[in-house]
């Protein structure tokens, strides 16, 4: 897969602007920058954002966020996230990444992985 500088930034761009939508708590735009695969499961913008709301504290509600290098991760391309939540812990959450038919990035997924610490 041959990613481009190009679709680092838009890919970066999706992810920065739904979690601005969660923030505003604006379920339209953080659910138009969801695959339609996401859009189908969920059906409607307001069951989209309860999902996030109940189960997704850490992207919901980020006290801060740092972007790491693109990654494949089970055939997929990812784009990693640390991620503060609420109570400061930190996570990381891969943001599984689907380009479009129109050449646009859409978020197909979000993992939420805990960071280990490291063992001495």
């Amino acid at each position: 897969m041959q990613i481009t500088d190009s679709d680092r930034a838009a890919i970066r761009f999706v992810i920065e602007r739904q979690l601005e939508a969660f923030q505003q708590e604006d379920a339209i735009t953080a659910f138009s920058l969801a695959t339609p695969g996401i859009q189908v499961t969920f059906q409607t913008p307001e069951n989209f954002m309860e999902m996030v709301r109940s189960s997704y504290e850490a992207v919901y509600r980020p006290r801060s966020v740092l972007f790491e290098n693109l990654a494949i991760v089970n055939g997929a391309l990812a784009q990693p996230v640390l991620v503060l939540d609420p109570e400061g812990n930190p996570r990381r959450a891969l943001y599984q990444m689907e380009k479009q038919p129109d050449g646009s990035w859409r978020i197909n997924g979000c993992f939420l992985v805990p960071i280990e610490e490291p063992s001495i």
